[in-house]
């Protein structure tokens, strides 16, 4: 910016400011904000023109601007609070230096639109690209952490593990489930593995497809794997798309499919004069942990 114009517009501050929240404040219950309390938003408006004048001061600094950037994505101010917020300061410190110049030539107007310009753009795209970036990055944890919670593999006995399954399965998750349950079943030393699709709203052949080869691969690395929680309308979409699942050990639900899995681990129940445990308060307890 000029160095008349940068002088123009710090020596205004106080009118700048004053007139900035007056009509970011009128935007409030058109657009975004109508859900923020007056003293929130009060104050992230005084710190908003804050950060735009330190940068004025600072000829371009962007700490301060990063800051402020991450804090409005922590508090979910929308994006659009930020491009509005510096269009109306541009317009606010252009009619601030044309009435105090009190020039009206065509060449000097055009000269201030373009200093104020070449100022204020570039702190928006700074904005804009802090605000996407740190926004793409939090979705992206938060991706990894959804991935992370949506195959777990539950050590519930010696040799035996649960994995419950809830949610669609689409492709990407199918090989996060493959890769789980192979490196569950190695690290927990399983023997069976009760794979709950109870949670799993439609079966088609594609879920169907992977659930298939994430039993298999089981299989092959030589433990069993029994599918649990076939609801009835599941079991009719299975056979009206003709999947095979003969071959594949299945039970409705989990508490048959933990009783067959200890079976097959020479195992079972043994209730006692001390302590009476049945398999359904042995599932119950399972849940609590």
């Amino acid at each position: 910016m000029d160095n008349q114009f940068r002088d123009i517009v710090l020596e205004n501050s106080d009118v700048i400011i004053k007139r900035w929240i007056q009509e970011v404040e009128a935007l409030r219950l058109e657009n975004y904000t109508d859900q923020i309390s007056d003293r929130l938003l009060d104050s992230t408006n005084r710190e908003f023109v804050n950060v735009i004048f330190h940068s004025i001061r600072n000829e371009g600094e962007t700490a301060e601007v990063r800051a402020f950037s991450e804090k409005l994505i922590h508090l979910g101010w929308p994006l659009s609070y930020i491009t509005d917020g510096l269009h109306v300061f541009r317009r606010v410190i252009i009619e601030c230096i044309l009435t105090e110049l009190r020039k009206e030539e065509s060449a000097f107007i055009f000269s201030v639109l373009n200093s104020a310009d070449q100022w204020v753009e570039p702190i928006i795209r700074h904005l804009v690209n802090e605000y996407s970036g740190n926004w793409e990055h939090t979705v992206s944890l938060q991706r990894v952490a959804l991935q992370e919670l949506s195959a777990p593999l539950i050590p519930v006995m010696d040799g035996i593990t649960v994995m419950p399954l809830v949610g669609t399965i689409d492709t990407e998750r199918a090989k996060l489930i493959m890769e789980n349950l192979l490196d569950g079943v190695m690290k927990h030393n399983a023997e069976v593995v009760l794979m709950d699709i109870t949670g799993v709203p439609v079966v088609d052949t594609m879920v169907a497809h992977h659930i298939i080869q994430a039993v298999e691969a089981v299989r092959i690395i030589g433990s069993t794997c029994i599918l649990v929680g076939i609801r009835p309308e599941i079991a009719q979409t299975i056979v009206s798309l003709g999947i095979d699942l003969a071959e594949y050990p299945t039970k409705s639900s989990l508490k048959k499919g933990f009783t067959a899995a200890l079976e097959l681990t020479n195992r079972k129940i043994v209730q006692t004069k001390e302590e009476e445990v049945s398999i359904d308060e042995l599932i119950k307890s399972l849940h609590k942990e």
